[in-house]
């Protein structure tokens, strides 16, 4: 059915119509148009999934006969009438993903007939009214998601019939009140995210036919009461991130058919109870972040289904038992920042389901040769901060998978196996605070996915390989406190300044500048290392003279300790911006300009040592403020490297030319793609789904990952560029703003129309939120449910896209009232994937956010 700019519906009307089901039909327009006086035999009216706005009429309440009223998935706003008191035949009245504001009606009270309640993604306030209590045949209530306050009523418990209670996510106070124990045919009870308090009612052990109760993320204090572990039906139970103290009741040891337990970050102290070994269906064990002491006990080894066990940050001693993977089901295992002591077992070096694994911050002990086995899935590990001793194993570089190996400040020796080189996938690697000889293996050269390598602290000695220079996403190298003795980096096309903190490595007892493209004053330590630079001066045989005194140099700010920063392929800036202005482009011809913007144009250049990249050229004419923005684009994108950010691989600015030389980005802008008409069609569903993802990292990174965070202030389809496989290129920094913590971060407003949040149109105050809220207008503009040049979304590609659209509403609430939410809901975003297609549990602890447990419900969302 084609779209329709008002209801006009009138012309298909009859006398007696009695259901008018007008789902996902593409309706435009407002339900003033809608013929409520002709419809007075109407029962069942569905408009859902449409795109009506403004506010429900009062000539609702004319339709007397409906049983069915769903209005969901439409941006209508404002009050709910209290003529929908009227409609007392009503047994399902669903207006959720909505925009309602205002109270939840009393006179919804008087709709004696209503089973199904879901009012739930909307924006009402006050109060839960008492007379929801007159609604004995309700079997479903879904508040959640709204920004309701006050307590739970008591009336409540007077709802004896109903099946789903959902009130999460709202600003609910108070405690639960006991009258909650009469709904014995609860299935499910969601109460998390709000700020109740008090203790647990014992009289929740009488919802016998409960299967899952999720009240985590609140403010309860006091012991888990005893009587939980009398809801044999139970499956999936999260108490986490309350106050919650004492010990861990063994009656939780009655809920065999329990597969998810999730009880972290609270006070919990005294042992894991041995009744947990009758917990056969137990899949995720969660007891993170409390006080629990003594040992780990061997009976966990009976649940053989387990997937994820996260038990770290606690005090646990002694030693881990044998087989706590004998289900070979085990895909995260953590233990780190406890007092385990002893052996690895060596049950665990079998574990080939092992994910992501965390031991640091214990005293274990053993030969690490000989305690870990080949892991085919293992993408993440942490041994670091213990007693382990022996050398480093070849097996490492048969972990396929493997991104992250931490090893660090152990007894390790021996020499890095160069096996190692076979991890293409490693983004980090710490060795550090070892007893490793040897050298750095040359196969290190073809890490080319490194960003952090880490091997200071250590007895390594030889030459500092000259294959590192491969490394060119490597964002931190530290070599200290070695016994290094060689650093060749001769025949390359580094520009600029010698860099002093170079004259720091005293351990160097050679190290080659020579044939590069250097300039400046050279130091004194470096006169018979840097022949064949041309551009350098100094009192020198063979070089000119500097004109300004050797102490009127402008100085380089020292690194923190004695630090080597290696990067050989950032500073190509001076020679290699020569070569693309004069013989790759012909002079800047218009041939090949790729694209033009206010401050200058972008050309493609073909260079022999990188390929393709991409140089912009500003207008030589260009205004201070343009000048500043040139200099913001540097500072931001010479601190930042990540795989969803385009690469600045150089820069030089004189009097004469100023440019910018960026990675080339194949398929350009995201803008341009969308207005084309054949181009467009390439982004199918999923592909959009995933070019969100990488914006979403690429934000993550910058506001969390990057100190002081960096705001970039002009998200936009224009400035996320697309590669050859449409992975996503956040661009164009040229109005970021690195956020100074002793600063008010005023500034003048700028970014794209329509990106920018209205907030900082009057309070000029640059946040992460900032970002945050342009991340949502992108994330509406690519999901495009009414996009009709792609096919209708399968059914799972649409519970992708579903949840995007809820997270990009989130996002675009008001700043000061919803800021931290839609920051954490941006967080919780780049792990989408492995949450749907296997579990929460695959997501390191260390960036799970409070939106997170929304995912996992999963449900809701989806």
């Amino acid at each position: 059915m084609h779209a329709r700019t008002g209801m006009e519906l009138n012309v298909l009307m009859v006398a007696r119509v009695n259901m008018l089901n007008m789902t996902n039909a593409g309706i435009i327009g407002t339900l003033y148009d809608f013929p409520f006086s002709s419809l007075h035999f109407l029962d069942y009216l569905d408009l859902s999934m449409n795109q009506l706005s403004g506010t429900i009429p009062p000539e609702i309440g004319k339709l007397t006969n409906l049983f069915n009223l769903d209005l969901s998935f439409n941006q209508i706003s404002g009050t709910i009438p209290p003529q929908i008191g009227s409609l007392t035949k009503l047994e399902s009245l669903h207006i959720f993903h909505s925009q309602l504001n205002g109270s939840i009606r009393e006179e919804i009270g008087h709709l004696r007939s209503l089973t199904e309640l879901v009012l739930n993604s909307n924006f009402l306030s006050g109060s839960i009214p008492a007379s929801l209590g007159n609604l004995n045949n309700l079997s479903y209530l879904h508040l959640f998601e709204n920004h309701l306050s006050g307590s739970i009523p008591a009336e409540i418990g007077k709802l004896v019939n109903l099946v789903e209670l959902l009130l999460d996510s709202n600003n609910l106070t108070g405690h639960i009140p006991p009258e909650i124990g009469e709904l014995v045919n609860l299935d499910r009870v969601y109460l998390d995210s709000n700020q109740l308090t008090g203790h647990i009612p014992a009289e929740i052990g009488k919802m016998k036919s409960l299967e899952e109760l999720s009240i985590n993320t609140n403010n309860f204090s006091g012991p888990i009461p005893k009587t939980i572990g009398e809801l044999t039906e139970l499956q999936l139970l999260y108490l986490h991130t309350n106050q919650l103290s004492g010990p861990i009741p063994s009656e939780l040891g009655n809920m065999k058919k329990l597969n998810n337990l999730q009880l972290s970050t609270n006070q919990l102290s005294g042992p894991i109870p041995y009744s947990f070994g009758n917990l056969r269906n137990l899949k995720i064990l969660f007891l993170c972040d409390n006080k629990l002491s003594g040992s780990i006990p061997k009976e966990l080894a009976y649940l053989d289904n387990l997937v994820v066990m996260e038990m770290d940050e606690n005090q646990f001693s002694g030693h881990l038992p044998e087989h706590l993977c004998q289900g070979g089901k085990l895909v995260n295992f953590t233990v780190n920042s406890n007092k385990l002591t002893g052996p690895i077992p060596r049950s665990l070096s079998n574990c080939s389901s092992f994910k992501r694994v965390r031991f640091d911050n214990n005293s274990f002990t053993g030969n690490l040769s000989e305690a870990f086995g080949i892991y085919p899935e293992l993408q993440f590990i942490n041994l670091s901060e213990n007693d382990f001793h022996g050398e480093l194993s070849s097996n490492w570089g048969k972990c396929k998978n493997l991104t992250d190996l931490r090893i660090a400040r152990n007894r390790i020796g021996g020499s890095i196996p160069p096996e190692i080189g076979n991890l293409k996938g490693l983004l980090g690697l710490d060795l550090s605070a070892n007893h490793l000889v040897g050298k750095i293996p040359r196969e290190f050269g073809k890490l080319t996915s490194l960003v952090n390598l880490f091997l200071q602290n250590n007895q390594i000695s030889g030459n500092i390989p000259i294959e590192l220079g491969s490394l060119t996403k490597l964002n931190y190298l530290d070599l200290s406190n070695n016994r290094l003795n060689g650093l060749d980096l001769s025949h390359n096309l580094l520009v600029g300044d010698i860099p002093p903190q170079l004259t720091n490595l005293k351990v160097l007892e050679s190290l080659n500048l020579s044939h590069n493209s250097l300039s400046g004053h050279i130091p004194e330590e470096f006169e018979s290392l840097t022949e064949g630079n041309k551009g350098l001066c100094g009192n020198v045989t063979g070089f000119q003279p500097c004109e300004r005194p050797a102490s009127m140099v402008k100085k380089h700010s020292m690194a923190k300790g004695h630090k080597l920063i290696l990067i050989t392929v950032l500073p190509i800036l001076g020679a290699l911006v020569l070569l693309c202005s004069f013989t790759a482009t012909e002079e800047f011809n218009a041939t090949f300009c790729i694209g033009k913007g206010g401050f200058g144009s972008v050309y493609k250049v073909n260079l022999p040592s990188l390929g393709n990249v991409a140089v912009k050229r500003l207008h030589s004419s260009f205004e201070i403020k343009h000048r500043k923005s040139f200099m913001n684009e540097v500072r931001a994108l010479t601190g930042i490297k990540h795989r969803n950010i385009v690469r600045l691989y150089g820069f030089c600015s004189n009097a004469q030319h100023s440019f910018l030389v960026y990675e080339y980005v194949e398929r350009g802008s995201l803008s341009s793609i969308l207005s084309n008409e054949v181009e467009s069609k390439k982004l199918d569903w999923l592909t959009r789904v995933n070019i969100i993802k990488g914006v979403a990292y690429a934000l993550s990174y910058m506001h969390h990952d990057c100190s002081p965070p960096i705001v970039h202030r002009d998200i936009s389809s224009s400035n996320v560029l697309l590669d050859s496989e449409f992975e996503a290129r956040v661009s164009d920094f040229g109005i970021a703003k690195i956020l100074k913590p002793d600063s008010s971060n005023c500034t003048a407003l700028a970014g794209t129309y329509g990106y920018v949040a209205l907030e900082l149109a009057y309070t000029l105050k640059v946040t992460e939120m900032c970002d945050v809220y342009s991340f949502g207008v992108l994330a509406l503009e690519l999901s495009d449910l009414l996009d009709e040049r792609l096919p209708h979304p399968e059914d799972e590609v649409k519970e992708f896209l579903v949840f995007i659209v809820k997270l990009a509403i989130s996002c675009l609430l008001e700043i000061q009232n919803q800021g931290q939410q839609c920051t954490s809901s941006l967080i919780c975003y780049q792990w989408i994937h492995p949450i749907i297609r296997f579990h929460v549990s695959e997501i390191p602890r260390d960036v799970r956010c409070p939106c997170m447990e929304k995912i996992m419900l999963g449900t809701k969302w989806l």
